[in-house]
């Protein structure tokens, strides 16, 4: 068999011979495409009735590549059949050339799998602690480099550069381009940062008090961030600016806070430690408050024309829709204490005593001028 092989694929510059060669190795290459590819699918089956991070990633990365790899081979033999019966010069460079494409078929595969292998880590479906999205990003992008840096090395070291040379190059012209780029490598080194200290992800809730800054992070990169604001605009922010302003995460928040100074009438201040009572009772029995927080309730201050009393505590929830459904139940059911003790929240009021002049026998007039607005009004 291997005899009758070698036999056929003889040199020959006889046209029929060298047509029918190439037309069989083009013929043999589509065929094995196709049964590995047809390979690949019943393995990719297989394997997906296991729990292995791994092996459809594997599979699934390797199917451009295997493909690639199987042309490569047919066409670089095929180019060899025609190298037998032609002088061009350019099949001079064949072999280098398939050094070259091996190269980059075998990057191509391992950046494929770094990325597959990305999803998987991150999918709680496929981890019941699954890695952070920002770290597994930020190694799969150094990898991905690393790759890419090495593939590039070895392909100059096949075309004939020297790489210590170029590495020298890399070092002495580095410091150039440090100088001229320096605000890019603050940038990389920032992005850096975040990725090690990890004060944000991306889907975290961020905000900094010291720039206008806040939104959701969307997106890490080595040079920028990019944080979709609440309005729906797009920021774009150098990664070296976090360096230096002070950035809060609310999405870290254990709990929210509900804090509230609330008045009642001076004529219901005999009401005021029952009503107090009562609310810290509600506050308490509350099913949604934090019971391991602080709780306050109590008469805060003599207003101008109110008695004030604080109300303290945190919710169990910390986003932010059922904080806000939590936060009216209990302002609700404030209400209802109040108003269930006959007492009224307080109207802005002023009480003005003027004395009739050119009348000393006569008691002094009494005049009360209210700035309100009627009552029935200001109610639903």
């Amino acid at each position: 068999m291997l005899e009758t092989v070698q036999t056929f694929f003889q040199e020959s510059t006889d046209t029929k011979v060298w047509l029918t060669q190439v037309f069989v190795v083009v013929f043999i290459t589509v065929s094995i495409n196709f049964i590995l590819m047809r390979l690949i699918d019943i393995a990719e089956k297989l394997v997906g009735k296991t729990e292995s991070l791994w092996d459809d990633a594997l599979l699934e990365a390797a199917r451009i590549p295997v493909r690639l790899f199987v042309w490569t081979i047919g066409l670089t033999f095929a180019a060899a059949i025609l190298d037998n019966v032609t002088e061009t010069a350019l099949f001079g460079y064949l072999p280098q050339a398939r050094s070259i494409a091996y190269i980059v078929i075998l990057s191509m595969f391992c950046t494929r799998f770094i990325s597959y292998a990305e999803v998987n880590i991150v999918n709680p479906q496929r981890l019941a602690k699954p890695m952070d999205q920002t770290t597994a990003r930020a190694l799969a992008k150094l990898l991905r480099m690393s790759v890419m840096i090495t593939a590039g090395l070895i392909i100059l070291q096949e075309l004939g550069y020297s790489v210590s040379g170029v590495l020298a190059f890399g070092g002495v012209g580095g410091i150039a381009i440090g100088f001229a780029a320096k605000d890019m490598l603050a940038n990389f080194f920032g992005g850096m940062m975040i990725y090690l200290d990890k004060p944000f992800k991306v889907g975290d809730w961020v905000r900094s008090p010291d720039r206008q800054i806040e939104g959701t992070v969307e997106d890490i990169g080595w040079r920028l961030t990019r944080i979709r604001t609440f309005d729906k605009r797009p920021l774009y922010i150098p990664n070296s600016m976090f360096s230096t302003i002070v950035v809060e995460n609310p999405s870290r928040m254990t709990n929210r806070r509900i804090y509230e100074n609330l008045g009642i009438r001076y004529s219901d201040g005999h009401l005021m430690k029952v009503i107090c009572d009562d609310v810290r009772d509600m506050l308490n029995a509350h099913p949604d408050i934090d019971q391991e927080q602080t709780i306050i309730v109590h008469f805060n201050r003599y207003g101008d024309s109110y008695l004030e009393f604080m109300l303290y505590a945190f919710t169990k929830t910390s986003e932010w829709v059922p904080f806000h459904a939590v936060k009216e139940d209990v302002l609700l059911k404030v209400m209802q204490i109040v108003e269930g003790h006959g007492a009224e929240f307080a109207f802005p009021t002023r009480t003005l005593h003027i004395a009739a002049d050119g009348h000393p026998d006569e008691a002094a007039i009494l005049q009360t001028v209210t700035e309100q607005k009627n009552r029935e009004e200001r109610r639903p």
